[in-house]
């Protein structure tokens, strides 16, 4: 395990290609550390004679990357010094030509001359160890990276300007300065009064507790809003389901056919509805069946469905209710669910005054999915449920992975146990050590000691160059 604050200065210049190899117009090859400065000189040839090494930071300088007397590319340099750079370190970024064959032909030239191939996200990693951010933050980098709709981006863009971790460094402060007055009173007892501290302490475990407890409770809507919804789609055989999965992706993606039983596999898709992402699961068609490669997939779609943060109930209303509906219906039960009455440009024969009891408060729309009505009115109403009001990212901070989630969760049963211990009537040396174990379980959340494995585990995620 490593602390921050005992951080050994990196001394290796390291460098990457921070954008896409896609021959795209411009590529840009980064140089972070202490030789960066002399790694360009070796190599630009500005287009009006300078000493690259006392040029002013942030400054942008016109010339050509040069292999002995061989022009290799026209180029901008920018020129970057420490500390007021992203890693803290001096950092110099040349934006060449996007050719594939020309930046790593520039990238070549500065690995020779004194750099390093930089590892997958270890720019940001030098940015955390360097203390310009924190683990919450650094982990906000690559959310912004994937996000993939309108929410995710705000929130890691919250994250990312420090919303986590002030928040929890607040309740760090309050545990620290509650910790050292015990520990203070615990070796001068006779200057520092302890009768009755317990009472004291208790409401202030208790708010604090409170704080890490709505964090909890909205890491899943922080899961949602980044990786998407989890979305079943349920029905016995031939109600719609995978037309409606065809619907929603514009194209024809399962298979659809009028024999019961077709889709035997769940066929997973992820896709994007205005500011709404859904990861969509169409599975097999749950009903009682001999056939033993159907019934593999009936059992996958229960458990499937067990794990979902919607389902989609799709009915045939030409069809009447049978046990295979009704079965349906259990397996919903407690979970957030919409009905699609599906089949509407046919003849009613389900009993559908029977089925909206049994579905009590359950959202039902009416669609016909060959003939594309009710999926606008599906997808507002997927949108009011999961987002009923309009998130204010400046105030509401949420959680978005389960490590963070994991910290807090074990930060709040120390200090569960801590007040249990006060309410025993137990000495402070007991509650002291359970609040000592939530105060690191906070730093491990932002960083402030974190193992080598998970560190590395963690930045292993970004891609290269960042």
């Amino acid at each position: 395990m490593f602390f921050k604050e005992e951080m050994i200065h990196q001394t290796e210049t390291i460098a990457a290609i921070a954008t896409a190899m896609n021959n795209s117009g411009i590529g840009i090859i980064r140089i972070s550390g202490e030789d960066a400065f002399s790694v360009i000189r070796k190599i630009f040839r500005p287009a009006k004679e300078k000493d690259m090494d006392t040029v002013a930071s942030h400054t942008v300088h016109y010339g050509t990357i040069m292999d002995g007397e061989r022009i290799v590319d026209e180029v901008l340099v920018l020129i970057m010094r420490a500390p007021h750079t992203y890693t803290r370190e001096d950092t110099v970024e040349i934006d060449c030509h996007g050719g594939m064959y020309v930046l790593n032909k520039t990238l070549e030239l500065v690995l020779k001359n004194g750099a390093r191939a930089a590892e997958p996200g270890e720019f940001t990693k030098r940015a955390f160890l360097n203390g310009r951010i924190d683990l919450s933050q650094a982990e906000a980098v690559i959310d912004v990276i994937n996000a993939e709709n309108d929410f995710a981006l705000k929130s890691a863009m919250t994250q990312l300007k420090g919303s986590v971790s002030e928040k929890v460094r607040k309740e760090r402060a309050l545990l620290l300065s509650q910790i050292a007055y015990i520990e203070a009173a615990l070796d001068d007892p006779e200057h520092i009064e302890m009768e009755g501290y317990g009472s004291t302490l208790l409401p202030i475990l208790s708010e604090c507790r409170e704080d890490i407890r709505q964090l909890l409770e909205n890491a899943d809507d922080g899961r949602i809003m980044k990786e998407g919804i989890r979305t079943v789609i349920l029905g016995k055989p031939n109600v719609g389901k995978s037309s409606l999965l065809n619907a929603l992706l514009g194209q024809e993606r399962a298979i659809v056919t009028d024999i019961a039983g077709t889709t035997r596999d769940a066929l997973e898709e992820s896709l994007r509805i205005h500011d709404v992402t859904l990861n969509v699961i169409d599975t097999a068609g749950i009903r009682n069946t001999e056939d033993v490669i159907e019934k593999i997939g009936v059992d996958k779609a229960k458990e499937y469905a067990k794990e979902a943060d919607l389902i989609v109930f799709v009915v045939d209303t030409s069809r009447p209710l049978d046990e295979d509906d009704y079965e349906i219906l259990q397996i919903i039960r407690d979970k957030k669910v919409i009905a699609l009455f599906n089949k509407q440009d046919l003849a009613v024969a389900a009993d559908l005054k029977t089925l909206k009891e049994e579905l009590g408060q359950i959202p039902v729309i009416e669609t016909s999915i060959v003939e594309n009505t009710g999926l606008d009115q599906f997808v507002s109403t997927v949108r009011e449920m999961f987002y009923k009001k309009e998130i204010n990212f400046n105030d509401q901070v949420y959680i978005t992975n389960a490590r963070q989630k994991s910290a807090l969760a074990a930060a709040e049963d120390a200090l569960t146990k801590a007040m249990d211990s006060i309410n025993m009537g137990m000495s402070e040396d007991f509650f002291t050590i359970d609040m000592m174990e939530a105060y690191t379980q906070l730093g491990l959340l932002i960083g402030e000691t974190v193992e080598d494995d998970l560190a590395d585990e963690i930045f292993s995620r970004f891609c290269m160059g960042k």
